[in-house]
């Protein structure tokens, strides 16, 4: 059984920073960083999602946290071919037309600043979340294979938001794709029943990592504003569903990060606390050990980015 990392989706997100979860002297960028660090192993940075990283904030955030601890990276909206402004650009890009080019010039600048965190071995994956008009065939193959090649070296994950991909009959042939360019599938946990409902499937596509994120299951996720869709706190009962599917995945993978996305006050990091548990208790050495306590709620690794600034939110349908 290999390693299983459980974390949040940002530590700087404004609903977990009003929450109280951070204690009084842990409320500046470094304390924040430090303190989560120190409960969890894994955390995930949105903030790439609306601005290019910059390289000085990645070497801080690989100063401030443990050896072992991962930063997964979302990509810039570019790169996933989500509409970007163009303020959001570095200004020598600024107003070039679109295409290979500018892509790029773009990964360039996305990839260059985050080797701090390669270096220190803090690098996670970085995660390409597709829109959910990404849908299946040619084209869509035609931008993935692009996207390897452009990253080729880097550990990348995948999530599509367009349910088809993971339709019974198509499946085999998207998780036959991902495994021929070693991208891994993000697996994904959110309300069912309505027409975007993604499959609670759980592929593994890339032998070293493997993620699963938790969205909530709000009932307005496919229409509410953006606290409607991921205000959900995750009863004990929906997260042990995933318990067997996160094992099995562990059984394949090198390392699987399980990410918590119902950022509503601090829902996230207390769902996270309560999955680490499940799958603590349920790991082989527990069940050979009945008489072996319960991990205490601060027994768990660290991870999240907050640069010199805080994350200014999830990006739409994160």
């Amino acid at each position: 059984m290999n390693d299983i990392l459980v974390g949040t989706c940002s530590w700087t997100d404004r609903a977990l920073l009003a929450s109280g979860w951070y204690p009084r002297g842990f409320k500046d960028a470094e304390g924040r960083l430090r303190h989560y660090a120190g409960r969890f192993p894994v955390v995930e940075v949105d903030a790439t999602y609306y601005a290019l990283p910059r390289e000085e904030t990645c070497r801080l955030w690989a100063d401030r946290t443990p050896g072992g601890f991962r930063f997964d990276v979302k990509a810039f909206s570019l790169l996933t071919g989500h509409p970007t402004r163009q303020a959001a650009l570095p200004p020598d890009l600024r107003g070039e037309p679109e295409g290979p080019w500018l892509l790029d010039a773009v990964w360039q600048r996305f990839s260059g600043a985050l080797e701090p965190l390669r270096r220190a071995d803090r690098l996670g994956t970085l995660l390409f979340q597709f829109p959910p008009w990404f849908t299946p065939g040619p084209r869509a193959e035609k931008a993935l294979h692009e996207c390897a090649e452009r990253a080729a070296g880097w550990p990348v994950a995948v999530e599509f938001r367009h349910p088809a991909w993971w339709h019974e009959d198509q499946r085999a042939r998207s998780e036959a794709l991902l495994t021929e360019l070693d991208l891994a599938a993000v697996a994904v946990d959110t309300a069912q029943g309505l027409s975007g409902s993604m499959p609670p499937v759980a592929p593994v596509t890339a032998a070293r990592h493997a993620v699963v994120r938790f969205h909530g299951r709000s009932a307005a996720w496919g229409t509410g504003s953006k606290e409607d869709k991921f205000r959900h706190v995750y009863a004990a009962a929906e997260l042990a569903e995933w318990v067997p599917r996160i094992r099995s995945m562990a059984e394949r993978a090198d390392e699987v990060h399980v990410l918590f996305n119902n950022c509503c006050g601090d829902a996230a990091v207390r769902a996270a606390e309560s999955m680490s548990r499940l799958v603590a208790s349920d790991s082989p050495k527990a069940r050979e050990s009945p008489e072996a306590p319960e991990a205490p709620d601060d027994a768990m690794l660290p991870l999240d980015w907050a640069p010199l600034g805080d994350n200014p939110g999830n990006s739409p349908g994160t």
